[in-house]
Protein backbone atom coordinates (compact mmCIF):
# COMPACT_ATOMS: atom_id res chain seq x y z
CA UNK A 1 0.00 0.00 0.00
CA UNK A 2 1.30 3.46 -0.92
CA UNK A 3 1.79 5.67 2.14
CA UNK A 4 0.40 9.20 2.09
CA UNK A 5 3.29 11.69 2.24
CA UNK A 6 3.40 13.99 5.24
CA UNK A 7 2.87 17.71 4.78
CA UNK A 8 6.55 18.25 5.58
CA UNK A 9 7.51 15.98 2.71
CA UNK A 10 5.09 17.72 0.35
CA UNK A 11 6.38 21.24 0.97
CA UNK A 12 10.05 20.33 0.58
CA UNK A 13 9.82 21.38 -3.08
CA UNK A 14 7.53 23.49 -5.31
CA UNK A 15 6.43 20.70 -7.65
CA UNK A 16 4.36 17.98 -6.00
CA UNK A 17 4.76 15.80 -9.06
CA UNK A 18 4.14 15.51 -12.79
CA UNK A 19 2.16 12.96 -14.78
CA UNK A 20 2.42 12.83 -18.58
CA UNK A 21 -0.52 11.08 -20.16
CA UNK A 22 -0.16 8.83 -23.20
CA UNK A 23 -2.07 11.28 -25.40
CA UNK A 24 -1.26 14.85 -26.42
CA UNK A 25 -3.13 17.70 -24.77
CA UNK A 26 -2.87 20.84 -22.66
CA UNK A 27 -1.02 21.26 -19.39
CA UNK A 28 -3.27 20.93 -16.34
CA UNK A 29 -1.93 22.72 -13.27
CA UNK A 30 -3.37 22.13 -9.79
CA UNK A 31 -2.12 24.24 -6.90
CA UNK A 32 -2.84 23.76 -3.22
CA UNK A 33 -1.76 25.69 -0.18
CA UNK A 34 -1.41 29.23 -1.51
CA UNK A 35 -2.66 29.99 2.00
CA UNK A 36 -0.56 28.21 4.58
CA UNK A 37 -3.44 27.23 6.85
CA UNK A 38 -5.11 25.39 3.94
CA UNK A 39 -2.99 22.24 3.43
CA UNK A 40 -5.85 20.03 2.22
CA UNK A 41 -5.44 21.15 -1.40
CA UNK A 42 -1.79 20.09 -1.62
CA UNK A 43 -2.62 16.74 -0.02
CA UNK A 44 -5.50 16.20 -2.47
CA UNK A 45 -3.34 17.06 -5.50
CA UNK A 46 -0.67 14.61 -4.35
CA UNK A 47 -3.30 11.87 -3.92
CA UNK A 48 -4.57 12.40 -7.48
CA UNK A 49 -1.01 12.31 -8.84
CA UNK A 50 -0.42 9.02 -7.07
CA UNK A 51 -3.59 7.49 -8.50
CA UNK A 52 -2.86 8.70 -12.03
CA UNK A 53 0.56 7.01 -11.89
CA UNK A 54 -0.58 3.88 -10.06
CA UNK A 55 -3.41 3.18 -12.52
CA UNK A 56 -1.65 4.55 -15.64
CA UNK A 57 -4.78 6.51 -16.51
CA UNK A 58 -5.15 7.73 -20.13
CA UNK A 59 -4.80 11.45 -19.55
CA UNK A 60 -4.75 13.73 -22.59
CA UNK A 61 -1.92 16.09 -21.77
CA UNK A 62 0.18 16.76 -18.69
CA UNK A 63 -0.84 17.06 -15.02
CA UNK A 64 1.32 19.09 -12.64
CA UNK A 65 0.76 19.60 -8.92
CA UNK A 66 2.19 22.72 -7.28
CA UNK A 67 2.57 23.84 -3.68
CA UNK A 68 1.67 27.49 -3.06
CA UNK A 69 3.05 29.21 0.03
CA UNK A 70 5.61 26.75 1.36
CA UNK A 71 6.91 29.15 4.01
CA UNK A 72 3.42 29.71 5.46
CA UNK A 73 2.49 26.01 5.19
CA UNK A 74 5.49 25.13 7.34
CA UNK A 75 4.11 27.46 10.03
CA UNK A 76 0.42 26.62 9.60
CA UNK A 77 -0.43 30.29 8.99
CA UNK A 78 -2.41 31.92 6.17
CA UNK A 79 0.72 33.91 5.33
CA UNK A 80 4.00 34.96 6.93
CA UNK A 81 4.05 38.68 6.05
CA UNK A 82 1.61 39.28 3.19
CA UNK A 83 -1.18 37.32 1.48
CA UNK A 84 0.33 35.33 -1.40
CA UNK A 85 -3.06 35.33 -3.14
CA UNK A 86 -2.87 39.10 -3.51
CA UNK A 87 -0.22 41.21 -5.24
CA UNK A 88 -0.61 39.65 -8.71
CA UNK A 89 -1.71 42.83 -10.51
CA UNK A 90 0.52 43.86 -13.45
CA UNK A 91 1.99 46.78 -11.51
CA UNK A 92 2.75 44.48 -8.55
CA UNK A 93 4.54 41.98 -10.79
CA UNK A 94 6.49 44.72 -12.55
CA UNK A 95 7.62 46.15 -9.23
CA UNK A 96 8.63 42.74 -7.89
CA UNK A 97 10.63 41.73 -10.97
CA UNK A 98 12.46 45.07 -10.96
CA UNK A 99 13.50 44.65 -7.32
CA UNK A 100 16.63 42.93 -6.01
CA UNK A 101 15.72 39.34 -5.00
CA UNK A 102 17.95 39.79 -1.96
CA UNK A 103 15.35 42.22 -0.57
CA UNK A 104 12.41 39.80 -1.02
CA UNK A 105 10.16 39.05 1.92
CA UNK A 106 8.86 35.46 2.34
CA UNK A 107 5.86 35.92 0.04
CA UNK A 108 7.89 37.94 -2.49
CA UNK A 109 10.25 34.98 -2.87
CA UNK A 110 7.32 32.56 -3.24
CA UNK A 111 5.65 34.78 -5.85
CA UNK A 112 8.89 35.23 -7.80
CA UNK A 113 9.36 31.45 -7.94
CA UNK A 114 5.76 30.86 -9.04
CA UNK A 115 6.05 33.48 -11.78
CA UNK A 116 9.13 31.69 -13.09
CA UNK A 117 7.21 28.40 -13.02
CA UNK A 118 4.20 29.85 -14.87
CA UNK A 119 6.45 31.48 -17.46
CA UNK A 120 8.21 28.19 -18.07
CA UNK A 121 4.95 26.26 -18.42
CA UNK A 122 3.54 28.92 -20.73
CA UNK A 123 6.63 28.86 -22.96
CA UNK A 124 6.29 25.10 -23.41
CA UNK A 125 2.85 25.27 -25.00
CA UNK A 126 1.14 27.26 -27.73
CA UNK A 127 -2.25 26.87 -26.04
CA UNK A 128 -3.61 28.07 -22.67
CA UNK A 129 -2.88 26.33 -19.41
CA UNK A 130 -5.77 24.88 -17.42
CA UNK A 131 -5.31 26.04 -13.83
CA UNK A 132 -7.18 24.80 -10.73
CA UNK A 133 -6.61 26.57 -7.41
CA UNK A 134 -7.63 24.63 -4.28
CA UNK A 135 -8.79 26.39 -1.11
CA UNK A 136 -10.58 25.78 2.19
CA UNK A 137 -12.50 28.09 4.55
CA UNK A 138 -12.36 29.03 8.23
CA UNK A 139 -16.14 28.60 8.72
CA UNK A 140 -18.18 25.49 7.85
CA UNK A 141 -19.14 25.56 4.19
CA UNK A 142 -20.39 23.36 1.40
CA UNK A 143 -17.85 23.23 -1.45
CA UNK A 144 -18.24 25.84 -4.18
CA UNK A 145 -16.40 26.97 -7.30
CA UNK A 146 -15.47 30.32 -8.75
CA UNK A 147 -13.68 31.68 -11.81
CA UNK A 148 -13.39 34.79 -13.93
CA UNK A 149 -16.70 35.15 -15.74
CA UNK A 150 -15.84 33.95 -19.25
CA UNK A 151 -17.77 31.35 -21.23
CA UNK A 152 -14.68 29.19 -21.39
CA UNK A 153 -14.42 29.13 -17.60
CA UNK A 154 -18.18 28.68 -17.21
CA UNK A 155 -18.10 25.49 -19.26
CA UNK A 156 -15.72 24.00 -16.71
CA UNK A 157 -17.07 25.25 -13.38
CA UNK A 158 -20.71 24.58 -14.27
CA UNK A 159 -19.76 20.90 -14.66
CA UNK A 160 -18.22 20.45 -11.21
CA UNK A 161 -21.51 19.68 -9.46
CA UNK A 162 -21.15 22.39 -6.78
CA UNK A 163 -22.55 25.93 -6.48
CA UNK A 164 -20.79 28.46 -8.71
CA UNK A 165 -20.00 31.94 -7.38
CA UNK A 166 -19.82 34.53 -10.15
CA UNK A 167 -18.02 37.78 -9.41
CA UNK A 168 -16.01 36.45 -6.47
CA UNK A 169 -12.71 36.32 -8.33
CA UNK A 170 -13.26 39.82 -9.74
CA UNK A 171 -13.90 41.20 -6.24
CA UNK A 172 -10.50 40.00 -4.99
CA UNK A 173 -7.74 42.44 -5.80
CA UNK A 174 -4.67 40.84 -7.34
CA UNK A 175 -5.34 37.09 -7.01
CA UNK A 176 -3.19 34.51 -8.78
CA UNK A 177 -6.28 33.27 -10.61
CA UNK A 178 -6.89 36.80 -11.89
CA UNK A 179 -3.28 37.04 -13.06
CA UNK A 180 -3.59 33.83 -15.07
CA UNK A 181 -7.06 34.72 -16.35
CA UNK A 182 -5.73 38.05 -17.61
CA UNK A 183 -3.16 36.10 -19.61
CA UNK A 184 -5.99 34.14 -21.21
CA UNK A 185 -5.53 30.85 -19.36
CA UNK A 186 -8.52 28.79 -18.23
CA UNK A 187 -8.37 29.38 -14.49
CA UNK A 188 -10.83 28.43 -11.78
CA UNK A 189 -10.86 27.58 -8.09
CA UNK A 190 -12.79 25.47 -5.64
CA UNK A 191 -13.31 25.90 -1.91
CA UNK A 192 -13.55 22.39 -0.49
CA UNK A 193 -14.95 23.02 2.99
CA UNK A 194 -13.63 23.91 6.42
CA UNK A 195 -9.83 23.83 6.84
CA UNK A 196 -9.51 20.84 9.16
CA UNK A 197 -12.74 18.94 8.49
CA UNK A 198 -11.86 15.28 7.73
CA UNK A 199 -14.03 15.22 4.60
CA UNK A 200 -12.50 18.33 3.03
CA UNK A 201 -9.46 16.65 1.45
CA UNK A 202 -11.66 13.88 0.04
CA UNK A 203 -14.02 16.40 -1.54
CA UNK A 204 -11.10 18.30 -3.05
CA UNK A 205 -9.82 15.07 -4.63
CA UNK A 206 -13.25 14.50 -6.18
CA UNK A 207 -13.29 18.12 -7.40
CA UNK A 208 -9.96 17.57 -9.17
CA UNK A 209 -11.28 14.47 -10.96
CA UNK A 210 -14.44 16.27 -12.03
CA UNK A 211 -12.38 19.26 -13.18
CA UNK A 212 -10.20 16.97 -15.33
CA UNK A 213 -13.31 15.44 -16.91
CA UNK A 214 -14.96 18.84 -17.45
CA UNK A 215 -11.74 20.15 -19.03
CA UNK A 216 -11.54 17.24 -21.48
CA UNK A 217 -8.38 15.77 -19.95
CA UNK A 218 -9.85 12.34 -19.31
CA UNK A 219 -13.12 10.46 -19.79
CA UNK A 220 -15.23 9.73 -16.73
CA UNK A 221 -15.36 6.02 -17.62
CA UNK A 222 -11.58 5.77 -17.25
CA UNK A 223 -11.57 6.97 -13.63
CA UNK A 224 -12.17 4.22 -11.04
CA UNK A 225 -15.44 4.71 -9.11
CA UNK A 226 -15.98 8.12 -10.69
CA UNK A 227 -19.75 8.18 -10.21
CA UNK A 228 -19.59 6.97 -6.61
CA UNK A 229 -17.00 9.62 -5.81
CA UNK A 230 -19.01 12.33 -7.54
CA UNK A 231 -22.05 11.57 -5.41
CA UNK A 232 -20.09 12.60 -2.29
CA UNK A 233 -19.40 16.02 -3.76
CA UNK A 234 -22.79 16.57 -5.36
CA UNK A 235 -24.57 15.61 -2.12
CA UNK A 236 -23.09 18.69 -0.46
CA UNK A 237 -24.94 20.94 -2.93
CA UNK A 238 -28.45 19.59 -2.33
CA UNK A 239 -30.91 22.47 -1.76
CA UNK A 240 -28.26 25.09 -2.59
CA UNK A 241 -28.65 27.46 -5.57
CA UNK A 242 -26.53 26.27 -8.53
CA UNK A 243 -25.34 29.78 -9.46
CA UNK A 244 -25.00 32.88 -7.31
CA UNK A 245 -23.18 36.18 -7.69
CA UNK A 246 -21.38 38.48 -5.28
CA UNK A 247 -23.38 41.59 -4.41
CA UNK A 248 -21.26 42.84 -1.51
CA UNK A 249 -17.79 42.33 -0.04
CA UNK A 250 -16.95 43.58 3.43
CA UNK A 251 -13.25 44.35 3.26
CA UNK A 252 -11.26 44.84 6.43
CA UNK A 253 -7.99 46.64 7.16
CA UNK A 254 -5.39 46.25 9.90
CA UNK A 255 -6.59 47.99 13.03
CA UNK A 256 -10.31 47.57 12.24
CA UNK A 257 -10.70 45.12 15.15
CA UNK A 258 -13.14 43.10 13.05
CA UNK A 259 -14.99 40.30 14.85
CA UNK A 260 -17.54 38.12 13.06
CA UNK A 261 -20.61 37.20 15.10
CA UNK A 262 -20.58 33.53 16.03
CA UNK A 263 -22.58 30.85 14.26
CA UNK A 264 -22.50 31.93 10.61
CA UNK A 265 -21.83 29.42 7.84
CA UNK A 266 -21.57 29.90 4.10
CA UNK A 267 -24.98 29.86 2.35
CA UNK A 268 -26.88 30.85 5.52
CA UNK A 269 -29.70 33.27 4.71
CA UNK A 270 -29.05 36.90 5.65
CA UNK A 271 -31.72 39.59 6.00
CA UNK A 272 -31.16 43.25 5.13
CA UNK A 273 -30.13 45.09 8.28
CA UNK A 274 -29.25 41.93 10.20
CA UNK A 275 -26.30 42.17 12.59
CA UNK A 276 -23.37 40.19 11.22
CA UNK A 277 -20.19 41.43 12.85
CA UNK A 278 -18.61 44.34 14.71
CA UNK A 279 -15.46 46.41 14.58
CA UNK A 280 -14.06 49.46 16.36
CA UNK A 281 -16.73 51.63 14.72
CA UNK A 282 -19.61 49.51 16.02
CA UNK A 283 -22.06 46.96 14.63
CA UNK A 284 -21.90 45.81 11.02
CA UNK A 285 -25.23 45.03 9.40
CA UNK A 286 -26.06 43.43 6.09
CA UNK A 287 -26.76 45.92 3.29
CA UNK A 288 -28.78 43.32 1.37
CA UNK A 289 -30.98 40.30 1.81
CA UNK A 290 -29.11 37.31 0.42
CA UNK A 291 -26.81 34.50 1.47
CA UNK A 292 -23.67 34.57 3.60
CA UNK A 293 -20.37 33.54 2.06
CA UNK A 294 -17.03 32.90 3.78
CA UNK A 295 -17.49 34.61 7.15
CA UNK A 296 -14.03 35.22 8.62
CA UNK A 297 -13.17 33.23 11.74
CA UNK A 298 -9.39 33.47 11.66
CA UNK A 299 -6.93 36.15 12.65
CA UNK A 300 -5.47 36.78 9.17
CA UNK A 301 -7.31 37.89 6.04
CA UNK A 302 -8.82 41.03 4.53
CA UNK A 303 -12.25 39.68 3.55
CA UNK A 304 -14.68 39.87 6.46
CA UNK A 305 -17.56 38.26 4.58
CA UNK A 306 -19.45 38.35 1.29
CA UNK A 307 -23.18 38.62 0.57
CA UNK A 308 -24.33 36.65 -2.48
CA UNK A 309 -27.63 36.30 -4.32
CA UNK A 310 -29.17 33.67 -6.57
CA UNK A 311 -28.78 34.04 -10.34
CA UNK A 312 -31.83 32.60 -12.15
CA UNK A 313 -31.23 30.21 -15.00
CA UNK A 314 -32.77 32.54 -17.59
CA UNK A 315 -30.04 35.11 -16.91
CA UNK A 316 -27.34 32.48 -17.45
CA UNK A 317 -28.89 31.35 -20.75
CA UNK A 318 -29.48 34.92 -21.96
CA UNK A 319 -25.95 35.95 -21.01
CA UNK A 320 -24.46 33.06 -22.97
CA UNK A 321 -26.55 33.86 -26.05
CA UNK A 322 -25.71 37.59 -25.94
CA UNK A 323 -22.00 36.88 -25.68
CA UNK A 324 -22.01 34.41 -28.54
CA UNK A 325 -23.94 36.91 -30.66
CA UNK A 326 -21.45 39.59 -29.58
CA UNK A 327 -24.25 41.93 -28.56
CA UNK A 328 -21.72 43.65 -26.28
CA UNK A 329 -20.38 45.51 -29.35
CA UNK A 330 -23.37 47.83 -28.95
CA UNK A 331 -22.81 48.67 -25.28
CA UNK A 332 -20.68 51.70 -26.15
CA UNK A 333 -23.66 53.21 -28.00
CA UNK A 334 -25.72 53.42 -24.80
CA UNK A 335 -25.93 56.90 -23.21
CA UNK A 336 -23.15 57.59 -20.74
CA UNK A 337 -20.97 54.63 -21.79
CA UNK A 338 -17.80 54.60 -23.86
CA UNK A 339 -14.91 52.20 -24.34
CA UNK A 340 -11.55 52.92 -22.82
CA UNK A 341 -9.22 54.65 -25.27
CA UNK A 342 -6.55 51.94 -25.01
CA UNK A 343 -8.29 48.76 -23.77
CA UNK A 344 -11.26 47.11 -25.45
CA UNK A 345 -11.96 45.05 -22.30
CA UNK A 346 -12.79 48.19 -20.27
CA UNK A 347 -15.95 50.33 -20.30
CA UNK A 348 -16.15 53.80 -18.75
CA UNK A 349 -19.60 54.69 -17.41
CA UNK A 350 -20.94 58.03 -16.22
CA UNK A 351 -21.33 57.58 -12.44
CA UNK A 352 -24.87 59.00 -12.56
CA UNK A 353 -25.95 56.17 -14.87
CA UNK A 354 -24.12 53.32 -13.10
CA UNK A 355 -27.18 52.01 -11.26
CA UNK A 356 -28.18 48.42 -10.37
CA UNK A 357 -29.94 47.73 -13.69
CA UNK A 358 -27.00 48.80 -15.82
CA UNK A 359 -24.67 46.90 -13.50
CA UNK A 360 -26.64 43.68 -14.05
CA UNK A 361 -26.51 44.25 -17.82
CA UNK A 362 -22.74 44.66 -17.72
CA UNK A 363 -22.44 41.57 -15.49
CA UNK A 364 -24.13 39.59 -18.28
CA UNK A 365 -21.17 40.34 -20.55
CA UNK A 366 -18.56 39.58 -17.90
CA UNK A 367 -17.83 43.19 -16.92
CA UNK A 368 -17.73 42.44 -13.20
CA UNK A 369 -14.75 44.42 -11.93
CA UNK A 370 -16.07 47.78 -10.75
CA UNK A 371 -13.74 50.65 -9.82
CA UNK A 372 -14.82 54.25 -9.12
CA UNK A 373 -13.11 57.14 -10.91
CA UNK A 374 -13.52 60.89 -11.15
CA UNK A 375 -17.22 61.16 -11.97
CA UNK A 376 -17.15 57.79 -13.72
CA UNK A 377 -17.22 54.08 -12.89
CA UNK A 378 -14.82 51.78 -14.71
CA UNK A 379 -16.07 48.27 -15.50
CA UNK A 380 -13.65 45.67 -16.83
CA UNK A 381 -13.68 42.01 -17.79
CA UNK A 382 -11.00 39.36 -18.22
CA UNK A 383 -9.25 39.16 -21.57
CA UNK A 384 -10.47 36.20 -23.65
CA UNK A 385 -7.26 35.42 -25.54
CA UNK A 386 -3.99 33.75 -24.57
CA UNK A 387 -1.21 36.33 -24.38
CA UNK A 388 1.44 33.66 -24.80
CA UNK A 389 0.32 32.96 -28.37
CA UNK A 390 1.99 34.48 -31.40
CA UNK A 391 -1.49 35.54 -32.52
CA UNK A 392 -4.49 36.30 -30.28
CA UNK A 393 -7.45 33.97 -30.32
CA UNK A 394 -10.54 35.10 -32.22
CA UNK A 395 -12.27 37.96 -30.46
CA UNK A 396 -15.37 36.01 -29.42
CA UNK A 397 -13.58 32.90 -28.13
CA UNK A 398 -14.08 32.60 -24.39
CA UNK A 399 -16.25 35.71 -24.05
Amino acid sequence: MMRTPSLEQLISQRVLGTYDGPNAGPTYVVMGGIHGNEPAGALAARAVLDELARSSLPLRGRFIGLVGNRAALSQGRRYVETDLNRGWRPEDIERLMAADPATDGPEDAERRDLISMFNELESQSDEPLAFFDLHTTSAPSAPFACASDTLRNRRVIFSLGVPVILGLEESLDGSVMGFLSDRGHVACAVEGGQHDAPLTRVLLEVAIWRWLVASGAIDAKDIPDFEARSIKLQATAIALPPVVEVRYRHGIKPGDEFVMNEGWESFDRVEEGERLARDKRGEIRSPFTGLMLMPLYQSQGDDGFFIISHVPRWRIVLSRWMRKMRVERWLAFLPGIHRHDERDDVLVVDAKRAGPRLELLLFAFGYRRREPGDGVVVFSRRRPWFLGRAEPMSSNEGL
